[in-house]
């Protein structure tokens, strides 16, 4: 059974660095047949996909948050990370991990709510 497990700090202060870890149990995130996306959802709000990793390593990203986010992984460990820059409290949100099987999301971490606040 896959599993997908958030970590990381819940409170970022305005203008800082919000960084995540996934850790996935139960399959290896190198398998070419998935892609590893994280999505986040505001609060009152809908989900907003932000990016994805790939087989090989290959990222992308939803435009309008391209240029403040990064998504890498660590093989070795089995995790891949989300780094989201120059943070404000709109993006006070429940960041989510989550495995992507085709065009389908089948396995999602339980969320993680982090916000940003001086």
């Amino acid at each position: 059974q896959v599993q997908l497990q958030e970590s990381g700090p819940g409170l970022v202060k305005p203008s800082q660095t919000l960084s995540l870890t996934c850790t996935v149990s139960g399959g290896s995130i190198t398998t070419s047949n998935y892609a590893w996306s994280w999505i986040r959802q505001p609060p009152g709000k809908g989900l907003e996909w932000m990016g994805v990793i790939r087989y090989l390593g290959s990222s992308y990203y939803i435009p309008s948050l391209k240029s403040r986010t990064s998504i890498s992984w660590d093989t070795s460990k089995n995790q891949f990370s989300l780094q989201l820059s120059s943070v404000t409290p709109e993006d006070t949100a429940v960041y989510y991990c989550v495995r992507e099987y085709g065009r389908l999301w089948d396995y999602w971490g339980q969320g993680t709510q982090v916000t940003v606040s001086s």
